[in-house]
């Protein structure tokens, strides 16, 4: 529950890496709202499906445009809010259950066009919300209600495939690291173009990760997730996708296009092209003539 939504009834497990999300959000949003001095409605909040889902409900103080929508099609109703409004600031957020099985097939079409838009994936490796099911980012072999004999396929690496579907910007970022989350968002909304930052977000109650990604050197456990080192350039590719093959999660932006032109500025190009190419009925008629 929150101060906006005092019913609305809906339950996030204690210690859930979504909170830290929201609250990345929040910040993100605060401090694109002071800098650029816009107000706050100039944002559309789209979610999808999942307890990642119920961000757009747990938004305190002033409110973005909020739309809940349904289960892996948050990607292609934020297109729709970005074709018909250019002027906003869209932002999509969801889960790897929601993001990338069902709505996995809306990444690669809106990474050619390059719409101009923020997707936030909340990755916990498991269908949440459901009681655990076996998700695409599920290691392989792992036991769910789903999988009872072990999980047959292998995890999917998201990273890998953003960067293989032409995302124009790709971050991986932690939710137990609010603030530097906030500025990989921040960073993304500013980029021109289709922005990807992909949070390891622990389901405490069915996939608890924390302890792997944090490490534990005491007991020789290797941090699964690695800052960047700062000699790493973003707007190489070749770099960055040696970057997100190595073993591990990076953490930081991966991978940055250089003069990106996104898809309403495409749109614009081409309608000037129009223009001069444009012909009256009269002349087009004319031209059938024999």
């Amino acid at each position: 529950m929150s101060k906006r939504n005092p019913e609305y009834d809906f339950k996030w497990c204690p210690g859930c890496g979504d909170f830290g999300v929201v609250r990345a959000v929040e910040l993100a949003l605060a401090e694109r709202v002071n800098r650029l001095k816009e107000p706050i409605e100039n944002t559309a909040l789209i979610a999808g499906i999942g307890c990642s889902g119920n961000l757009v409900h747990l938004q305190e103080g002033p409110q973005p445009f909020g739309f809940h929508g349904i289960h892996g099609r948050a990607l292609a109703i934020a297109y729709g809010v970005k074709a018909s409004r250019p002027d906003l600031n869209v932002l999509a957020v969801g889960g790897d259950g929601d993001m990338l099985s069902i709505g996995a097939e809306h990444i690669g079409p809106q990474a050619k066009r390059n719409v101009d838009m923020t997707v936030v994936i909340m990755d916990n490796g498991i269908y949440g919300l459901t009681k655990g099911q076996a998700s695409p980012t599920t290691s392989f072999g792992d036991i769910t209600p789903t999988t009872p004999y072990g999980k047959l396929e292998d995890a999917l690496r998201p990273l890998e495939l953003y960067m293989a579907l032409g995302v124009s910007f790709i971050a991986s970022g932690l939710s137990s690291k609010p603030r530097e989350l906030a500025a990989m968002i921040t960073q993304a909304m500013d980029h021109k173009g289709f922005s990807i930052v992909h949070v390891q977000s622990p389901c405490t109650t069915y996939n608890d990760t924390y302890a792997a990604l944090k490490g534990d050197e005491a007991n020789g456990i290797e941090p699964l997730a690695v800052d960047i080192q700062s000699g790493h350039d973003p707007a190489d590719a070749n770099a960055a996708l040696a970057l997100v093959k190595k073993p591990g999660i990076p953490i930081g932006i991966i991978y940055q296009l250089a003069n990106s032109v996104p898809m309403h500025e495409r749109l614009e190009e081409a309608r000037d092209r129009l223009k001069v190419r444009s012909r009256t009925v009269d002349q087009m008629l004319t031209a059938l003539e024999i």
